[in-house]
């Protein structure tokens, strides 16, 4: 009878362990698909988990890089605007420059046009004093005031640090946000360093008869003035390849983004239609299990053999 007792217990005992293992199969595929993870812990498969973290962690670094990326692309952005409207700013000197170099006009209408320039050397030195998206000096490098300063006789110098700071864009990639003043400001004619600032700033100064002969000072200006031009449209030319390194590089993140999503979706994510199948059939199996476990149990042999 001990025999017939214990062979009870077991059949019992595997009853109740089979039909808990398709419970906690269950709730696990039910869990799954409320999540949307397949992963509850490490323990399920540590491998599939390490690779999770790292790609974790490599998603959040792409975040900084992407962040990096806006920024400069909006500073760079900013210093195109600025660039070009000070290289519009140089034309309209070049037109000045031009009709004061006639010896027609009169000593009134130079003076005339000696304060529309004057205009224009303080729009220059706004425009070099612009802001970036951060409110600091777009100009003037590291720097966080303004890029220039000016002195109580109107002339300008450069206050800001020696070079722009550089963002990284991810993969060892970097882009330098901006230009200092001095990079487009300062030029070279025949030789002589020359800073367009301080061309415009005597050629103000002379055509209201700071000199005597303002005519041949605007003739003489205008080949700064054409070297000045000529250093914005480079400078813009820089400008303008960053922001196509900011575009291949972000185009880069993305694709790289997309590759690294598939990769957490194959080893973490829920493959809802197999889930729901195998859920499915767990529970089927379950439900089975325990009907025959019902009808077994209640079998008069059974009752007699306990």
């Amino acid at each position: 009878m001990a025999t017939i007792s214990t062979s009870t217990g077991a059949f019992f005992e595997r009853a109740r362990v089979s039909m808990k293992d398709l419970r906690s199969q269950a709730e696990s595929l039910q869990s799954q698909l409320s999540s949307g993870q397949k992963l509850s812990r490490s323990s399920d498969d540590p491998v599939a988990a390490s690779r999770l973290r790292t790609l974790s962690r490599l998603e959040k670094l792409t975040n900084i890089d992407a962040s990096n990326a806006q920024r400069a692309d909006a500073d760079l952005t900013l210093a195109d605007a600025a660039l070009g409207d000070m290289a519009k700013a140089v034309i309209r000197m070049q037109e000045l420059a031009t009709q004061a170099a006639s010896g027609t006009l009169t000593e009134d209408q130079r003076s005339a046009l000696g304060k529309e320039v004057e205009s224009i050397y303080s729009t220059l030195v706004s425009l070099a004093n612009s802001r970036d998206s951060n409110g600091h000096a777009l100009f003037g490098g590291e720097s966080a005031g303004d890029a220039y300063t000016v002195d109580a006789s109107g002339n300008a110098a450069y206050a800001g640090t020696a070079t722009s700071g550089d963002l990284s864009l991810g993969d060892g990639q970097t882009v330098t946000r901006s230009l200092t003043g001095p990079e487009f400001l300062e030029f070279s004619v025949n030789g002589t360093p020359t800073d367009l600032l301080g061309v415009v700033k005597d050629l103000a100064s002379a055509l209201q008869g700071g000199v005597a002969d303002p005519a041949g000072a605007a003739r003489d200006a205008l080949g700064s003035l054409k070297a000045g031009l000529d250093t914005l449209t480079t400078a813009q030319t820089v400008i303008g390849t960053r922001l196509s390194w900011i575009d291949l590089t972000s185009e880069r993140r993305t694709n790289v983004g997309e590759l690294r999503s598939t990769e957490e979706a194959n080893l973490g994510a829920t493959d809802i239609t197999s889930t729901i199948a195998t859920l499915q059939e767990t529970m089927l199996v379950l439900q089975a299990s325990q009907a025959s476990f019902t009808k077994l149990s209640n079998l008069s042999l059974f009752n007699q053999l306990s």
